[in-house]
């Protein structure tokens, strides 16, 4: 599925639509794409969207931020700066992928070798200061739903 996101209300009208399909509650979403795509700025608007509550900050410099909102879990990744497999198993991210919940992942290609195969991928791709060209693919069944769910 290709997108055009002409402003950060299209962000947002996409993240509202994400949030309203059932099978997001526990999906592992990647999101892809260079430095200031939009990529935290759409998780912000997703979490937002699910009732999260507070001060939602980047897990860049933590590698996992931990939500709940509405009895759901979530967890927001950003392997930018992730350098060793042995973080993996010493940060519990093996336990956090085994548990129910939304996994979001910024980054993923740093961590490749040891995520699960990625239910919904989001490639988001810079045109100008405001619009972005975004590409969804689907890696599993309920990434299929997922982009059922979004189709207008």
């Amino acid at each position: 599925m290709h997108l055009d996101w002409h402003g950060e209300d299209d962000t947002a009208a996409f993240a509202a639509r994400l949030a309203a399909c059932s099978a997001v509650r526990d999906a592992f979403v990647t999101l892809h794409g260079d430095l200031g795509a939009g990529k935290t700025t759409l998780v912000r608007h997703l979490l937002r969207a699910l009732g999260v509550q507070g001060r939602i900050k980047s897990p860049t410099y933590a590698v996992v931020e931990p939500h709940e909102a509405q009895g759901l879990a979530i967890s927001h990744f950003d392997f930018y700066r992730f350098s060793d497999p042995r973080e993996w198993e010493d940060a519990g991210f093996r336990d956090i992928f085994a548990s129910p919940g939304l996994k979001l992942a910024e980054w993923p290609d740093k961590a490749a070798a040891l995520l699960p195969p990625a239910d919904l991928a989001i490639h988001i791709d810079a045109v100008d200061d405001v619009h972005r060209r975004v590409t969804l693919h689907a890696g599993t069944p309920r990434g299929r739903a997922l982009l059922q769910g979004l189709t207008p």
